[in-house]
C-alpha cells in the first residue's frame, strides 16, 4: 500500500486535514504499534503537524522504537475530551519513516510544543488513510481519506 505525506491528505482533503490537526497538533494522541508477537501495543505521543508534515519524536530505547525498527506500521488516535466523543474523533493509519536529516529534525523542533531531548529519534507520519468522526444526534458521520483515492 502506498502512503502519501500530511500535505497530500490537506491538498486533497482540507477539511478532514483541519479537523485532525486541531485534534492531534501538539497534543496527547494514542499509537498503536505491532510488537514482534504480532501483538498491538498502545503509546501516548504528540503529534506536530506543519510544513506539510506530521511528526513525532521517541525516546530510542522505548518499546514503540523496538515496535517500529521490527514493523513501521502504525494507528494514531486522537484523546478523547470525554466519553460521548463531543469533541470528535480522529484517526491516522499508516507508516512511520525515520528521518535522520538534520534540517527536517530542526523544522520539527521548531513546531514542537516541547523541546525534545537530542538522542530522540524524529519519525514522521506517512498516511495511508485518514478518518474524521463527528456525531450528530447521536450518530457517527464518519469522514474518510485514503491515499488510493488521491492517485
Amino acid at each position: 500500500m502506498q502512503e502519501m505525506s500530511w500535505g497530500t491528505l490537506a491538498a486533497d482533503a482540507a477539511e478532514i486535514a483541519a479537523f485532525g490537526k486541531a485534534r492531534i497538533d501538539g497534543k496527547v494522541s494514542y499509537l498503536a504499534t505491532v510488537r514482534r508477537s504480532g501483538n498491538p501495543r498502545i503509546h501516548p505521543v504528540t503529534a506536530m503537524v506543519g510544513d506539510d508534515r506530521c511528526f513525532i519524536f521517541a525516546e530510542p530505547a522505548s518499546s514503540k522504537v523496538k515496535d517500529l525498527e521490527n514493523n513501521n506500521a502504525f494507528s494514531l488516535h486522537c484523546g478523547m475530551s470525554d466519553s460521548s466523543g463531543s469533541s470528535g474523533e480522529f484517526q491516522l493509519v499508516g507508516r512511520l519513516r525515520r528521518i535522520d536529516d538534520e534540517q527536517l529534525r530542526a523544522e520539527a523542533e521548531k513546531i514542537c510544543s516541547y523541546r525534545p531531548s537530542s538522542n530522540y529519534h524524529l519519525y514522521e507520519m506517512c498516511l495511508s488513510e485518514a478518518i474524521a468522526t463527528t456525531y450528530r444526534g447521536g450518530r457517527a458521520v464518519r469522514n474518510k481519506w485514503s491515499c488510493s483515492s488521491s492517485e
